[in-house]
């Protein structure tokens, strides 16, 4: 069986002193390598549960700022649809206006040409999508946007129908109205007796459509301009989370890298008195020899 070996009381306490001083090296070092002074709820549960919180509320709301942010790009993306249709529909209103003064053979071509474009502003109006949805091609589709995760607060963007088979019936809010389909799809306006009143009635048609496609882009430039406040709150937000949350653990550096100087000089103090304690001893067991 072991015996134990007695230590002077200088000694033992210059041991406790050297052994506290290297815990504290331990937890300063520890500071300094993460940057951290409070790394798990052991160094200070209070302020490690508290940091936590605001730390979880900053990744879901950064999640959800991710979210308004596709948002926003899928309502871009409906807008610059929108606008080129717009070109569209204007290009096939100054077909029919020269349809008005042109001979039955260059009415027939101007009708191909509507025709042309008609099929055209469909073919756009299909491809206008943000990650498969399209909010310019069917009233149908629509865009939820979630801005909280402790509130209900959402934000429902409605779609509008722009393919031409609905300017042809006026299906979607502001488009053509009342107007015959086989007027306003290009045919019979080789008849110089008739077509003029039609070609008339396809203008006003067309003047509607355009009014109603830049009555629906002013409606989602305003949802852009909501979506982009709520982007913008939400990125401070999650700033000011993230900085509060930092107060709570992030260690001074500064601070930090003084009291390693302090404790390398103390350690080393420390080994001195221990030293010191150690030839006490052994000026006793000169009495020996």
């Amino acid at each position: 069986m072991a015996e134990n070996v007695t230590l002077s009381s200088s000694i033992r306490s210059n041991l406790l002193t050297l052994q506290n001083t290297g815990d504290l090296l331990n937890r300063t070092n520890s500071r300094l390598s993460s940057g951290k002074k409070v790394s798990s709820a052991i160094d200070d549960a209070v302020a490690y549960f508290q940091a936590k919180s605001l730390s979880d509320r900053a990744g879901d709301l950064t999640d959800r700022k991710a979210n308004i942010d596709q948002a926003v790009s899928t309502v871009k993306g409906a807008i610059n649809g929108l606008e080129s249709v717009e070109k569209v529909l204007v290009q096939m209103k100054g077909v029919v206006l020269s349809a008005k003064s042109a001979t039955d053979t260059e009415r027939a071509d101007l009708a191909t040409q509507f025709n042309t474009l008609a099929q055209q502003l469909t073919n756009l109006s299909n491809d206008a999508s943000y990650q498969g949805l399209n909010l310019i091609n069917s009233t149908a589709s629509s865009l939820k946007v979630q801005f909280s995760d402790k509130s209900t607060a959402t934000m429902t963007v409605d779609g509008v129908n722009t393919q031409f088979s609905s300017l042809q019936t006026g299906a979607s809010s502001g488009t053509a109205g009342s107007v015959a389909a086989s007027a306003l799809a290009g045919v019979g306006w080789t008849s110089i007796s008739t077509a003029v009143s039609s070609l008339d009635s396809v203008i006003d048609a067309m003047d509607s459509a355009i009014s109603g496609i830049r009555s629906n882009v002013k409606t989602l430039g305003g949802n852009v301009a909501l979506l982009q406040t709520r982007l913008d709150f939400t990125k401070n937000y999650v700033n000011t989370l993230t900085e509060g949350s930092d107060k709570l653990t992030l260690a001074n550096l500064n601070e930090e890298g003084a009291n390693l100087v302090s404790l390398q000089t103390r350690q080393q103090l420390g080994i001195q008195a221990l030293s010191f304690a150690g030839q006490q001893e052994q000026g006793v067991l000169s009495l020996f020899r």
